[in-house]
C-alpha cells in the first residue's frame, strides 16, 4: 500500500473524496438518499428573524430532553394551515438548500475521475495533483465557522447568495484554468465559497421550518441532498470528462449557480437580520487559520508520517491558534464569533461531539469500502460506484423513515439503532478477503452500515443545531459542519495510517492483494470502535422531562 495523499470525501450524513495520482484515488462513492418534502400542512408560517432578542443565553441549558429538537420553552402550536404562496415558498425554499448542498459535496468528489485528464493537460506531476481536491477540501474546512457567523451578522440571503457567486466565478476560473497553479487557487477559493454557502443552508432550514416533523423532514433532505452529491460525484466526473472534457467537471457549476442565485434572491424573504453586530475579527483571525492549520497537518500525515516536521509544525501551530480563539471568545470579545453559551446547550454539544466520531464512520463506508472494491477485488472506479449504489439507494429510504421517526422518538433511539447497524456492519465487513467475493463479502454488510448512516446522520445534524436562539443559526450550522468535515480528515489519516502499518506487517507473510485486503479490515473493525464511541457518547443526551 502506497502513502499518497487520500482527501477526505463528504457522508451524511455522509462524505467522501480521494485524490492522488494512483487509480485508488480516483474513486469515493458517497450515500444517496431522497426524502418527501415538507406538505403544506407541516410547512413554517412565516420565517422569524434572525434579530436579537431579549433572553438567557444558558436559558437552553436548563431544558432537558432528549430529542435534542426542541425548543428552549414552551411555545404555542400554530395549527392554522399557511396560505398557498407560503407553501410554494417554503418548498421552494428547501428545494434551493438541498441544491446548494447538493453541488457542495459533488464538487468534493466529482472531480477525482478527472485528474489523470487534468494532469495530462497540465503537467502538474504526482505529489501536485493530489492539491486539486486537498486545496477544496482545506478552505472549505477552515472557512466554515467564519462563513456561518456572516450569515447571523449579513443575512442569510445575502451570505448564500454570496457564497453562490464565489463559487460558480472559481468554478469559471477552474474550467479555464492553463496552469497548475490558477486550477489550485480556484479550488482553494472554490472551497472558500462552499464555506460560505453551507452554513447558510442549515440556518435557512432552522429559521424556514418550525420545529417537529416540517424540520425533521426538511433536514433529512438536505442531508439526503449532499448524499446523492458525493455518490454522483465519480459517475457525473466520468461521464463529463469521457464525454466532454475535464473542464466541464467545473464548468457546469457555472450556469447552475446562476439559476440557483436567481432563484435565493426571490425566495428568501425575511432572513436579513434587523440589527447588524460588528465581525468579532480576532476571533475569525484565530478561529480560520487554526482550523486552516490543522487540516493542513493532518492532511500532511499521509505522505510524511506523524512525527514529520510536515504534520508537527501546522498542526501544534493550528492547535495553539484554537486555544488562543477559545480563550478570546470566552474571555475577551464582547460579540464573539462563536458565542461559548452554545455549549451549555447540551443537545449542540453532544451532538456536535457524536459528528466528530460519524466522520471517521463516514469515512470507513464510502472510502474504504471503494478501496477494497478496487484493490482487493478489482473494480474499476465507475464499477466501484456502482458497486456502491445498493447502500446508497438503501440510505435514502432509511433516512426517509428517520426523518418521520425523529420528532417521535428523540435523537436517542435513533442513533443506538444506528450504533448497532454500525457494529454488525463493520464486524461482518472485516471478515472479507479476496475470496469472498461482492455479494457476501461487501455488499451484505455494506447494506446494514447504510441503515446505520440514514438512521444517524441527519439525526446527529438535527440535533447538533436544536434548541439554539434563531440569532445564531448560521454559526450553529457552521460548527455542525465544522465538526463533520474535521471528523473526516482526522479519521482519514488516522484510519489511512493503520490500514499502512497493517499491510506493510502483512506483505512479507502474503500476497500483496492479501495484505492489503488485511489493513483494510483493521479499518473496519476501528470503525465499529467508533460505533460503539457515538453510542455511548448519546448517553449524555438530556432525558425527556417527566410527563
Amino acid at each position: 500500500m502506497t502513502s499518497d495523499a487520500r482527501p477526505v470525501p463528504t457522508a451524511p450524513t455522509s462524505q467522501d473524496a480521494a485524490a492522488t495520482a494512483r487509480s485508488t484515488a480516483q474513486r469515493d462513492a458517497a450515500p444517496a438518499s431522497t426524502l418527501a418534502l415538507p406538505t403544506p400542512e407541516d410547512a413554517a408560517a412565516p420565517a422569524p428573524t434572525t434579530s436579537p432578542e431579549p433572553q438567557d443565553p444558558t436559558s437552553a441549558s436548563t431544558v432537558a430532553h432528549e430529542d435534542a429538537v426542541l425548543t428552549t420553552s414552551p411555545k404555542p402550536q400554530d395549527t392554522t394551515a399557511p396560505e398557498p404562496h407560503d407553501a410554494a415558498r417554503t418548498r421552494l425554499v428547501l428545494a434551493l438548500v438541498c441544491a446548494c448542498q447538493f453541488m457542495v459535496i459533488l464538487d468534493a468528489s466529482i472531480v477525482n475521475v478527472a485528474l489523470p485528464s487534468v494532469d495530462r493537460d497540465l503537467g502538474f506531476g504526482s505529489s501536485g495533483l493530489a492539491w486539486v481536491v486537498n486545496a477544496y477540501l482545506l478552505t472549505f474546512a477552515g472557512f466554515m465557522l467564519l462563513g456561518g457567523r456572516a450569515a447571523d451578522l449579513f443575512g442569510q440571503r445575502r451570505m448564500l447568495t454570496t457564497g453562490l457567486l464565489v463559487f460558480s466565478a472559481a468554478s469559471l476560473a477552474g474550467g479555464l484554468a492553463t496552469t497548475p497553479g490558477v486550477l489550485v487557487a480556484a479550488r482553494a477559493v472554490q472551497g472558500v465559497g462552499a464555506a460560505l454557502l453551507a452554513p447558510a443552508t442549515l440556518a435557512v432550514l432552522n429559521t424556514t421550518f418550525a420545529e417537529g416533523p416540517a424540520r425533521a423532514r426538511a433536514f433529512g433532505a438536505w442531508s439526503a441532498a449532499g448524499g446523492v452529491g458525493g455518490m454522483a460525484g465519480a459517475l457525473a466526473g466520468g461521464a463529463l470528462t469521457s464525454g466532454l472534457s475535464w473542464r466541464w467537471v467545473f464548468l457546469i457549476n457555472v450556469p447552475v449557480g446562476a439559476a440557483l442565485i436567481a432563484v435565493a434572491a426571490t425566495s428568501l424573504t425575511g432572513t436579513r437580520p434587523q440589527h447588524r453586530e460588528p465581525l468579532d475579527l480576532v476571533g475569525a483571525v484565530t478561529g480560520t487559520a487554526g482550523l486552516a492549520a490543522l487540516v493542513y497537518g493532518v492532511m500532511q500525515s499521509t505522505d510524511h508520517g506523524w512525527t514529520s516536521a510536515h504534520v508537527v509544525v501546522p498542526a501544534v501551530a493550528g492547535l495553539a491558534l484554537l486555544v488562543l480563539f477559545a480563550v478570546t471568545e470566552a474571555r475577551f470579545a464582547d460579540r464573539p464569533l462563536l458565542p461559548p453559551h452554545l455549549f451549555r446547550i447540551r443537545g449542540v454539544a453532544v451532538g456536535n461531539g457524536m459528528l466528530l466520531l460519524f466522520g471517521g464512520i463516514a469515512i470507513a463506508m464510502w472510502y474504504f469500502t471503494s478501496l477494497f472494491l478496487q484493490d482487493v477485488l478489482g473494480y474499476g472506479a465507475l464499477r466501484a460506484g456502482l458497486g456502491q449504489t445498493p447502500a446508497a439507494v438503501t440510505f435514502m429510504l432509511v433516512a426517509g423513515r428517520a426523518a418521520a421517526l425523529l420528532p417521535r422518538t428523540g435523537v436517542r433511539p435513533l442513533v443506538l439503532a444506528g450504533s448497532a447497524c454500525f457494529l454488525a456492519g463493520f464486524g461482518w465487513l472485516a471478515q472479507a478477503d479476496a475470496q469472498s467475493g461482492y455479494l457476501i463479502g461487501v455488499l451484505g454488510p455494506t447494506l446494514l452500515i447504510a441503515v446505520g448512516i440514514g438512521l444517524t446522520f441527519p439525526t446527529l445534524m438535527a440535533a447538533a443545531t436544536a434548541d439554539a436562539p434563531a440569532r445564531d443559526a448560521g454559526i450553529v450550522g457552521g460548527v455542525a459542519n465544522t465538526a463533520s468535515q474535521l471528523g473526516g480528515s482526522i479519521g482519514l489519516a488516522l484510519l489511512s495510517t493503520a490500514a499502512d502499518t497493517r499491510a506493510a506487517a502483512s506483505s512479507d507473510t502474503t500476497t500483496a492483494t492479501d495484505a492489503l485486503a488485511s489493513g483494510y479490515d483493521l479499518v473496519f473493525l476501528l470503525a465499529a470502535g467508533l460505533a460503539l464511541a457515538i453510542a455511548a457518547t448519546s448517553l449524555l443526551l438530556p432525558r425527556p422531562p417527566k410527563p
